[in-house]
């Protein structure tokens, strides 16, 4: 447990009035730390748990600060993606304001390999890409481009139209990967790289396989 001189994050005179009213309807509520962890993520941004409890529970690598009155508790793995954040209080509640993002999936795939479009195979299949397929995805504002090649497997990722389609999966194995392992023997699979969850109609979270 690290108490810092400097603050992970900002909390506002706002915040804290209000968060330290809540805390005063508690039995001893000098005794209670406002808990602030990352909870996961939704539409690019990260989502939040902040709730009151005892400082007991507070592990080694937890970081506690103290903002005047209200001491606050940053859990271990919360720590990189609070850094800079600022807490406030407004008609709209209690509000993070942060200038820390998730990761793209794409980027947090153990199995993405480091783009190279070096390579014969690469060149071939980009130029498959601009004139064959691209030319019929941009009748609907869609595009394919390659991100990388390994082991026999492409990696691609869908723009414009075509991410979030609902359509993407048939578009992908009935025509591109078609197109694709015909022409190249070498490419035995294509795996599809794109944040379909960030798209105007998303039908899965994390990429597909």
């Amino acid at each position: 447990m690290d108490q810092l001189e400097d603050h992970i994050l900002e909390l506002t005179d706002a915040a804290i009035e209000k968060i330290l009213e809540v805390r005063a309807t508690e039995t001893d509520p000098e005794s209670f730390a406002l808990w602030i962890n990352v909870s996961g993520e939704q539409a690019g941004v990260f989502t939040y748990a902040m709730e009151l409890g005892p400082l007991f529970g507070v592990d080694d690598a937890d970081i506690v600060e103290r903002h005047g009155e209200l001491t606050i508790v940053v859990g271990a793995n919360s720590i990189e993606k609070l850094e800079g954040a600022k807490l406030d209080f407004n008609s709209a509640g209690l509000v993070m304001t942060n200038p820390n993002t998730p990761l793209p999936p794409q980027a947090r795939r153990p199995d993405m390999p480091e783009p190279d479009l070096s390579s014969p195979i690469a060149q071939q299949l980009v130029a498959i890409l601009e004139e064959q397929i691209n030319p019929s995805l941009a009748s609907h504002g869609g595009r394919a481009d390659l991100v990388a090649i390994e082991d026999g497997a492409a990696y691609l990722r869908l723009s414009g139209g075509c991410q979030g389609c609902g359509m993407a999966a048939a578009t992908l194995s009935q025509g591109i990967e078609v197109a694709i392992m015909e022409a190249i023997p070498e490419i035995e699979r294509i795996i599809d790289v794109t944040d379909h969850a960030s798209g105007s109609n998303p039908y899965f979270e994390a990429a597909k396989k």
